[in-house]
């Protein structure tokens, strides 16, 4: 682009920034529509769930659209709008009311839970303060993202600062240092700017990212997503094809086989993190599939870069499958590294998925391999 064609398009960005602070609502939404994808992500990284992130958009925008006359220019829209919606997220940290159960010891915790359901008996977890409230976040809301770059001073590419694991990290921080670490090291604002955003020194950015780097790194696995293949690559097709099947089918032998030695398994809203192949293969035999009992489809879906599916269940007789949930998989080379299973049908409707499979067919049927 030419400089005269800078000018004129700097010239008519000023024109509409005018137009909105004289109050004119449509060059408001016109002047702020580039940004509210990213706002409502960076907000989903500070709170982990979609739906208060959406929140938190929405009140960022009536408090922009409030303020607007106010703005003087001192900073970028972009970053004004940031600092906007950080606070609104720290203001509705503070103001939560999500209450943590009492008793998280053991799985005589899920008494404390009841909402998602009688579970069979579990085994003793590896933690018990996995964060309870946290939502995978569809792709095809990832793919709205204008194509940019995080600034030169992000620590983590923008796929890997949206992974579950790194949003599952984020929770454990305290929202301060979340709302820091997001600010440099997943968006790239310099330490000026995110000063400026949290209203604060920059000796107090400087600490706060310090505290907030070390414990990440301490929850956060080694490698990060330099292990999994690139997505819609072979080796993922190949591989999310033989989980399919196995799961399917019922397989635990063959589901078990596709795990890495230590592979994590999660069961959002369940406070409870459980590690390695003995635990997935007991919480596949006695909660997913019920001796034999229970059978699933599985729908494919993308949440936070990753696979993930809609789950199905049925008894493998009648004609219609009912939801029972999401599931996501992390991955390294050709393992699975991790499986969180979100027990809440309401996501589904965020990834396009149905209630109900009305026109389920069971799958041609095998004969699992041994246990």
């Amino acid at each position: 682009m030419e400089k005269t064609d800078l000018a004129e398009g700097s010239r008519a960005d000023a024109d509409l920034l005018a137009r909105a602070q004289a109050g004119d609502g449509d060059a408001f939404r016109e002047v702020t529509e580039p940004f509210r994808r990213e706002i409502h992500v960076h907000c989903y990284r500070i709170l982990g769930s979609v739906q208060d992130a959406e929140d938190a958009l929405q009140e960022t925008m009536v408090a922009a659209w409030r303020g607007i006359d106010r703005f003087e220019g001192r900073s970028s829209l972009r970053a004004w709008l940031y600092r906007i919606a950080t606070n609104q997220c720290l203001n509705s940290l503070r103001g939560s009311v999500r209450r943590v159960p009492q008793s998280r010891q053991g799985s005589g915790g899920l008494g404390q839970l009841g909402a998602v359901g009688e579970l069979p008996p579990l085994p003793e977890p590896a933690t018990d303060d996995e964060p309870l409230w946290l939502q995978p976040y569809p792709d095809v809301l990832l793919d709205e993202l204008p194509d940019t770059s995080p600034g030169p001073a992000a620590r983590y590419e923008a796929r890997e600062s949206i992974s579950l694991a790194f949003i599952t990290a984020l929770q454990h921080l305290p929202p301060r240092q979340r709302a820091t670490l997001v600010l440099r090291d997943a968006l790239g604002f310099r330490a000026a700017e995110t000063a400026d955003i949290l209203g604060c020194s920059l000796d107090a950015v400087n600490g706060s990212l310090k505290r907030a780097r070390a414990s990440l790194a301490r929850r956060l696995p080694a490698g990060g997503l330099s292990q999994a293949p690139l997505p819609g690559s072979g080796t993922e097709r190949e591989l999310l094809a033989r989980f399919t099947d196995a799961f399917e089918h019922g397989d635990v032998a063959a589901l078990v086989a596709m795990l890495t030695d230590d592979t994590w398994l999660t069961m959002p809203p369940l406070p409870f993190g459980y590690r390695g192949r003995d635990a997935a293969a007991h919480l596949l035999s006695v909660v997913s599939f019920r001796g034999g009992s229970r059978r699933f489809r599985l729908v494919a879906a993308r949440a936070n870069g990753q696979p993930a599916f809609g789950c199905y269940i049925t008894d493998g007789q009648a004609p219609i499958a009912h939801a029972h949930g999401l599931m996501m998989l992390t991955l390294a080379g050709d393992r699975i590294a991790g499986v969180t299973r979100f027990l809440d049908n309401s996501l589904l409707a965020g990834f396009g998925l149905p209630r109900t499979l009305p026109d389920y067919h069971p799958r041609h049927a095998r004969t699992p391999a041994a246990d």
